[in-house]
């Protein structure tokens, strides 16, 4: 954990400032690197979706140390020993999936935080220099640690109220392609209606004090989400941007770069009955 970072972080969210960062799913920790180079404030390395392992979630983690990027480690589901072992491994934070009450929020905060606080056990591992910072570390932690739930049902949506009272949050993200299809647009990014349905989460979430994140589509949703008032801002993903990046040159070069679903060989047809 990098206490300096998370605290430069909070002092640029205090004042105002958009903070800027990238949701990683690929192995290689040169994208991490990438990143810290850059100057991004913030990435999450997504350990829900995809296949990452947890020697690979090390490696971004080791990626970034000693620097001003923050790493946060989204976590499969709200569980104390997921939680417990990104924190272990020295990520500065959890994004926690799929939260739908302030009693799950408490939960992840417990779960994330050291006895009397919490209920996280203490560890011999990279967070508390393996035995020879207990002490530091445990102070440092239950005082810094971030806790990021992402509200992605409508049913969350409906209780934001009572989410940013938990104590121990104070940013919270969106999740628009989950909520659509709780919303019933399962498959769209922001079903009808949705967007301003988010909008008006965000406000709930800017009028307490706290802190809305969510991640851009491209270039000029960025730009549009940074005008809303969005202060947590993805750029993207990494396979969003090498994915786009592919297609606008195979485009320019008169090719097609349609992606099917279907991990048949191009042309092969649906199969003989």
């Amino acid at each position: 954990m990098k206490a300096p970072a998370i605290k430069k972080l909070r002092r640029k969210l205090a004042a105002n400032q958009p903070v800027y960062g990238l949701w990683i799913t690929l192995e290689s920790p040169s994208i991490t690197e990438m990143a810290v180079a850059l100057g991004l404030e913030w990435v999450v390395i997504d350990a829900e979706h995809g296949h990452l392992d947890w020697k690979e979630i090390l490696e971004h983690v080791r990626a970034a140390v000693r620097s001003d990027t923050v790493v946060l480690v989204r976590v499969a589901e709200l569980g104390s020993g997921l939680i417990k072992r990104a924190l272990d491994i020295g990520a500065d934070g959890v994004v926690v999936p799929w939260i739908r009450s302030a009693a799950e929020v408490r939960r992840a905060v417990e779960f994330a935080r050291y006895p009397p606080e919490g209920v996280r056990g203490i560890g011999a591992e990279r967070a508390t220099a393996w035995g020879r910072c207990m002490a530091q570390h445990v102070e440092e932690a239950n005082r810094d640690i971030l806790v990021v739930p992402i509200i992605e049902t409508v049913e969350a949506g409906r209780s934001v109220a009572q989410l940013c009272q938990v104590p121990g949050v104070e940013i919270l993200f969106l999740g628009p392609a989950d909520y659509s299809s709780t919303a019933g647009y399962a498959g769209q990014w922001e079903g009808p209606g949705v967007a301003a349905e988010l909008l008006k989460i965000k406000d709930q979430i800017r009028s307490v004090g706290k802190h809305c994140g969510i991640a851009a589509t491209g270039k000029e949703d960025l730009l549009r989400r940074r005008d809303q008032g969005f202060t947590v801002l993805g750029l993207g993903s990494d396979t969003g941007f090498l994915l786009r990046a592919l297609s606008g040159a195979l485009e320019a070069l008169g090719r097609e770069s349609r992606i099917e679903p279907d991990l048949s060989p191009p042309g092969s047809g649906p199969p003989n009955p």
